[in-house]
């Protein structure tokens, strides 16, 4: 079977014609996998012809491919590594001279990213080691990824998002942050305060008014008017 990323064939890892990266790219994307965990020694072994691929590994950092070892998973032994997900195709025309551009993250700085957004991927919501609802085998691994996003100016903002590694390959969609302020902006205050608690909790909670309403479906329709009489004498 061919293996491929949005229906375009990958080439094949083995292709001398590709330099040690590039070829360690194509192996990590096709041999290991999203997720899969690999030694240094498979490493050498798959690329004997190599003195120094665990630095070109390395560098597949600098085009946002991630890779943790033990120092990031502490689940990952001393001489495991991890392919938690991929960064630009590098082995496509241009692509590794305009990703190697962007600032490479520190470890520190992607847990930051993860913990303020809650170690949940924000494009479709997973928990970091949950199981994807589709039964997919395997659990989900966080990642961090540059986002566009529409500034109330006008303007287009950069700014780190945690995604999960099967979102981080789609996270081409602009967040539209002008957008969401203008929908605030015709908010009551009461709602205004109650989207403030869900922002303050990291949660939507149920407030005074909700609970009220929940119960008061119960009623029958004479005690539900009379509820509403209550609230036009107030």
């Amino acid at each position: 079977m061919t293996d491929s990323i949005d229906g375009t064939a990958l080439p094949s890892w083995q292709d001398l014609k590709f330099g040690a990266k590039v070829r360690a790219a194509l192996w990590l994307e096709t041999q290991v996998r999203i997720g899969g965990v690999f030694t240094k020694a498979e490493l050498r072994q798959a690329f004997p012809d190599v003195a120094q691929i665990d630095r070109r590994v390395r560098e597949l950092r600098d085009h946002n491919w991630q890779i943790d070892t033990h120092r990031e998973d502490l689940a990952l032994k001393q001489q495991e590594q991890k392919y938690v997900s991929r960064g630009a195709a590098i082995w496509l025309p241009g692509q590794a001279a305009a990703s190697k551009q962007k600032t490479t993250l520190t470890s520190t700085q992607r847990a930051k990213v993860w913990s303020d957004d809650s170690f949940l991927c924000r494009t479709c919501g997973i928990g970091v080691g949950e199981k994807y609802p589709d039964g997919t085998s395997g659990t989900s691994q966080l990642a961090v990824a540059r986002r566009g996003v529409l500034m109330a100016d006008g303007s287009t903002e950069e700014q780190l998002v945690t995604v999960c590694g099967r979102c981080v390959a789609s996270n081409t969609s602009e967040a539209d942050l002008a957008g969401v302020l203008a929908e605030v902006a015709l908010l009551s205050p009461l709602e205004k305060h109650a989207l403030a608690s869900w922002i303050d909790a990291g949660q939507r909670t149920r407030g005074a008014l909700e609970r009220v309403w929940g119960v008061l479906q119960t009623l029958p329709a004479a005690s539900r008017n009379t509820v509403q009489d209550a609230l036009q004498q107030d």
